[in-house]
């Protein structure tokens, strides 16, 4: 069970999904850890697991072809043991999710202000007038001119970068005590995201959140998160504090991604570093280690045995049979 000082401690979940082809394991085995005022970065490529993790804290997916196992621990409570009902209490009050699409999240007919002033008196008792009054200045906090103006307004009449500010000010209506961020930028252009970055962490020092931040992007992820856990085919490959994710990482997919990243002075005459080959369906999981048909390091007990998540110190998790030979620089980057 969790601590009294954890905000969010998910204890080897699996989601499993029934399909015509029979039940596939969406997410398998994933324990992870959130404090208040930490920003715990997922990251991985399409089909990791990263969106089906975090949706799961609040039940989003199909219940009729979804299977939960495992805890998930918010305040001491397993979600997973919460009926419908108090897991509607909680979405938008206690915990908030911002997605990637505003424009699919929002709704096309209703104006903005009465969104955001639903979600307010969905949780709050307050008045029309209270509600239509703090929908303003959340506008406002989040750096939306003429609030007032904007409130009447649809989804349609309004930016990209704005419509996220206002999937934020909405996330934030009832001063959640967890934040889950789904991709928030990705749409953006490269301002307006350095923007909305900054906003979410003022807000998150400001409430004192726990963040979860899913993403495929590397960059942000050392510019914003505490931790990270790097993802692959489902499981948590790789976890650790983001200082030593980037200068010591410790399994070859995570050093993969981080060599894929582009540098300002970096050698422009060069390729760019790829992993080789793509992420397999969950439909053919290969035997042994998950990332072993792609791994530059893979030897035959790699394809044949998976290996668990080791501790390769207090604060550092990762799942590969070669991490201590790559601790002490045994192995040559062949990426």
């Amino acid at each position: 069970m969790a601590t009294q000082e954890s905000l969010l401690t998910i204890e080897d979940l699996k989601v499993i999904f029934s399909t015509y082809g029979g039940d596939v394991t969406a997410v398998d085995n994933v324990s992870l850890q959130l404090n208040k005022g930490e920003v715990l970065g997922i990251v991985g490529e399409s089909g990791s697991g990263k969106s089906v993790t975090s949706e799961s804290i609040l039940q989003l997916l199909d219940e009729d072809l979804t299977t939960y196992e495992g805890n998930i621990w918010f305040e001491g409570k397993n979600l997973l043991d919460m009926s419908p009902r108090q897991i509607q209490r909680l979405r938008g009050n206690d915990i908030s999710m911002i997605f990637q699409d505003p424009m699919s999240s929002l709704n096309p007919v209703m104006s903005i202000g009465k969104q955001i002033a639903e979600v307010i008196r969905l949780h709050q008792r307050v008045s029309k007038k209270e509600a239509q009054k703090k929908v303003v200045e959340l506008l406002r906090l989040t750096g939306i001119p003429s609030p007032e103006q904007r409130a009447k307004e649809y989804p349609h009449e309004i930016s990209g970068g704005m419509r996220q500010r206002i999937m934020i000010a909405m996330a934030l209506a009832c001063e959640p005590k967890l934040l889950i961020a789904d991709e928030p930028t990705t749409a953006l252009d490269v301002t307006i995201q350095a923007q909305i970055l900054n906003l979410m962490m003022e807000l998150k020092d400001r409430l004192n959140m726990g963040v979860l931040f899913i993403t495929h992007d590397l960059g942000v992820v050392r510019t914003v998160c505490t931790k990270v856990a790097v993802m692959y085919l489902g499981q948590v490959m790789e976890e650790t504090d983001v200082d030593t994710l980037f200068s010591k990482p410790l399994h070859p997919y995570t050093m993969g991604l981080i060599k894929s990243v582009p540098h300002l002075d970096g050698d422009k005459t060069k390729d760019l570093p790829s992993i080789p080959g793509t992420v397999p369906p969950l439909s053919n999981i290969p035997d042994g280690c998950r990332f072993a048909p792609r791994c530059p390091f893979a030897t035959e007990k790699c394809h044949k045995e998976a290996p668990s998540l080791a501790y390769a110190s207090d604060s550092h998790r990762v799942r590969c049979w070669h991490y201590e030979t790559i601790q002490k620089g045994e192995m040559e980057h062949v990426y």
